[in-house]
């Protein structure tokens, strides 16, 4: 007994028909969907159909292999072997194998001469003397300290000019190390060739001596930059200057007196003189940032923002008189931390009264209290004891 049935038009399976031959014994059924009586248009390239079917041919035939054809218990066989792909416009049978992509050669690149700048490593620094102390730290998780100071006693062999500075660098130490190298030098040169002795004249030599050391420093060509702030002390005026985030604070009798306003964006004044150049402030990272980027808005250096970033100090002139006890200067990784009158407090003990008098005992206890409330940058705290330059 022979018969077929053939389902040409079921979307389920394949629109290729399938032929259920009886051949003999009624309990053996081959199921072979190579039948030949498929249509022609079943073979076609085109159809939408031919690659599901293959596939579920290919994967009933490798799930076969468990079994190995064998007959069932009922005695029914199923030949469940994949037809042959379909034939294409030529009359040859279409292979369907994916096909590795081409080999890409990459070269290598030939290593580049990179200028490596020496690191350091000091974790601190500190001088104390008669008149000054100083203590530096490196901030957690910092390569290398950025923080610079400088101290000049004795300027033109007058003991009553003493030039005292922090320098805190940003992208790197380099224009922290200039400024600090130069920019009492020039400030003394200046002094030198002035002939007019008044507080217009001491305000313009500073300003000059900052514009100075930022034009040398961009000669060089390099990155980074610096916020500074300075004391120049002369024949019992005290002269405090700074541009950028350092600050001057004074203990007069155990008040504290800030000398000096720190240059930020955030700062109503400085953020339209940003805006009048084009420029723009943006809240970035947690804080108020020049173009997104600085957190400063004056210093020395940062060529890549030099139309917004100016040196220009702000100079207040102070005259020493005898309750003014010592001068704190230091950089913003102090007084982000701890506020102008917790410093003078934390510090008057061990500046002022003359069997604890330990200068810089008292920078150490600062840099530890900033430190132990989560400061992450350098710090630098210098004292100058005031009472040296009072005028006799």
């Amino acid at each position: 007994m022979s018969c077929s049935v053939a389902i040409a038009s079921s979307p389920v399976f394949s629109p290729s028909p399938i032929s259920i031959a009886c051949k003999g014994s009624p309990e053996t059924l081959i199921l072979n969907p190579s039948s030949p009586s498929a249509s022609p248009c079943s073979r076609s390239a085109s159809s939408p159909f031919r690659f599901r079917f293959q596939r579920a041919t290919i994967s009933l035939r490798a799930a076969s292999g468990g079994f190995g054809g064998a007959a069932s218990p009922s005695g029914v066989a199923v030949d469940l072997s994949p037809s042959p792909p379909p034939l294409g416009s030529s009359g040859s049978r279409s292979v369907l194998k994916r096909k590795r992509p081409a080999r890409i050669d990459i070269p290598l690149a030939e290593a580049s001469p990179f200028e490596t700048e020496e690191v350091d490593g000091r974790r601190e620094v500190q001088a104390e003397s008669a008149r000054y102390s100083v203590y530096c730290k490196r901030g957690r998780k910092r390569l290398e300290m950025e923080d610079r100071h400088k101290v000049s006693l004795d300027l033109n062999g007058n003991p009553k000019l003493a030039f005292f500075g922090i320098f805190d660098g940003h992208g790197g130490k380099k224009a922290s190390e200039f400024a600090a190298e130069n920019m009492g030098e020039f400030i003394a040169e200046e002094m030198s060739t002035s002939t007019r002795a008044d507080s217009c004249s001491i305000e313009e030599i500073i300003r000059t001596g900052y514009l100075k050391t930022d034009a040398e420093f961009l000669k060089k060509a390099v990155n980074g930059g610096a916020c500074c702030v300075t004391a120049l002390v002369t024949d019992g005026d005290l002269v405090v200057s700074n541009a950028g985030d350092c600050r001057a604070v004074l203990s007069r009798a155990g008040k504290a007196e800030a000398l000096t306003s720190d240059h930020k964006p955030s700062r109503e004044d400085e953020r339209e003189r940003i805006e009048s150049l084009g420029g723009y402030v943006d809240y970035c990272r947690g804080t108020w940032r020049l173009q997104g980027s600085l957190a400063i808005s004056r210093g020395i250096g940062d060529a890549h923002l030099k139309e917004w970033v100016i040196p220009v100090p702000e100079t207040k002139v102070v005259n020493i008189e005898p309750e003014c006890e010592f001068l704190i200067l230091a950089s913003d990784g102090l007084w982000d931390k701890v506020g102008n009158q917790e410093a003078v407090d934390l510090a008057r003990p061990l500046c002022v009264h003359a069997e604890n008098a330990s200068t810089l005992s008292a920078c150490k206890q600062l840099v530890e209290l900033s430190a132990a409330r989560g400061s992450l940058d350098d710090i630098s705290v210098m004292i100058v004891k005031l009472q040296h330059f009072v005028r006799r």
